[in-house]
């Protein structure tokens, strides 16, 4: 089987274009990404494109449309939340199979305004109002409240981390926005659903992402000078277990996927320099830090308190703005993660780059379920 490699990576910067249709986004994103790559369309051999609001619609195709059209194949795929990440992983399968050497993913959505989940299901009876809000900032306020309820969370430590990721944005010329947030403008802002406030949320945009992957031969071949290694790609869903309603499982996909990918990698956490992690809304980044084994259970608090996963400490987090700042367009936010920590490894994040940064992790999970989990590597310490 071949090894992997990313060898040009790129995302536009997120916000809302009510002018521009989704596969004009998501060609921006993917003549980015060839042009970083320094190859053209004529040589990729197959395409992967993620997209959610319009899943039926053949967005790779259309993608193609406007870049060009050369007759390879192309999967479009929609997996919640973590879209774009299946999309890469889906390049990455093909290319580690030996079926191609040059593959293309591109992660592309428009975001309404508004609420995520909730509302009456086809063919069936609504919860909403009977087993609580079936609403995103809801069922990750529920989480939130649950650890608190176990270890002692308190609302202050949910709030810095909006801090942090939003402090983090100021550094990204890339996120949608750029704003510093004081603690107590957080805590002080509109309460959402308990305790995220709306500065805890993330935010609903327009943006694409794409990478191209390669084989190791073709990687040689091109030039390994910017390329990362993908040393684990790993996609989860939720397993069985006795159903429950009022409390969704927002962790166990994370943490399947967290060991398969440490296990594949033969790495343990502890050998991270970077996470980008699924950050939708506050609650969620802390409860992630346990999920991927960055703490033991009941730490996440002391880590944030401690700004450890805040640039310049042990492990630093969401550096790019994390959803909360940078935005969160659904089918592209898995490589848009993906970008981060390559831009990272590369050595070109400006004023956020991380020290010496050699390997990192990118988290996407979409309740339903599907969690991916990736490990990047720069080659130039790679064996």
């Amino acid at each position: 089987m071949s090894g992997v490699y990313v060898l040009g990576i790129d995302m536009m910067k997120f916000g809302r274009f009510p002018d521009r249709t989704v596969p004009q986004l998501g060609a921006e994103a993917a003549l980015m990404a060839l042009d970083d790559a320094r190859v053209t369309i004529q040589q990729v051999q197959a395409v992967y494109c993620g997209n959610i609001g319009e899943a039926n619609a053949m967005v790779g195709q259309r993608v193609l449309h406007q870049i060009g059209q050369t007759g390879v194949p192309v999967v479009n795929c929609a997996n919640a939340c973590a879209t774009g990440a299946t999309a890469f992983r889906e390049a990455w399968v093909a290319i580690r199979a030996g079926l191609y050497d040059v593959a293309l993913a591109v992660g592309v959505e428009q975001m309404g305004r508004g609420l995520l989940g909730g509302g009456a299901k086809a063919g069936g009876i609504s919860t909403e109002g009977l087993l609580g809000s079936g609403t995103m900032p809801a069922v990750f306020g529920e989480a939130g409240l649950e650890h608190t309820r176990k270890h002692g969370t308190t609302f202050e430590q949910f709030a810095k981390v909006s801090v942090k990721n939003h402090h983090h944005s100021t550094l990204n010329p890339k996120a949608m926005y750029q704003l510093e947030t004081p603690l107590e403008t957080v805590m002080g802002a509109e309460m959402i659903a308990y305790p995220n406030t709306k500065l805890m949320c993330s935010v609903n945009v327009d943006g694409a992402a794409a990478a191209v992957l390669v084989s190791e031969r073709k990687a040689r071949e091109l030039g390994l000078a910017r390329a990362v290694r993908v040393k684990a790609s790993v996609l989860t869903s939720d397993p069985w277990q006795a159903r429950d309603l009022v409390l969704p499982d927002v962790s166990t996909c994370t943490r399947n996927a967290a060991a398969q990918a440490y296990e594949m990698a033969a790495i343990g956490p502890g050998e991270l320099d970077l996470v980008e992690l699924h950050d939708c809304f506050a609650t969620a980044e802390l409860l992630h830090y346990e999920n991927l084994g960055l703490c033991d259970d009941g730490q996440a608090g002391r880590l944030i308190d401690e700004g450890e996963t805040a640039l310049g400490g042990r492990i630093p987090v969401n550096v790019s703005g994390g959803l909360l700042s940078k935005g969160h367009p659904l089918g592209a936010t898995g490589i848009a993660n993906i970008y981060e920590v390559c831009t990272q490894l590369r050595g070109e994040a400006g004023k956020r780059q991380v020290a010496g940064a050699r390997i990192g992790l990118t988290h996407v999970i979409g309740l339903g379920s599907a969690c991916g989990v990736h490990v990047l590597e720069r080659v130039a310490q790679a064996s």
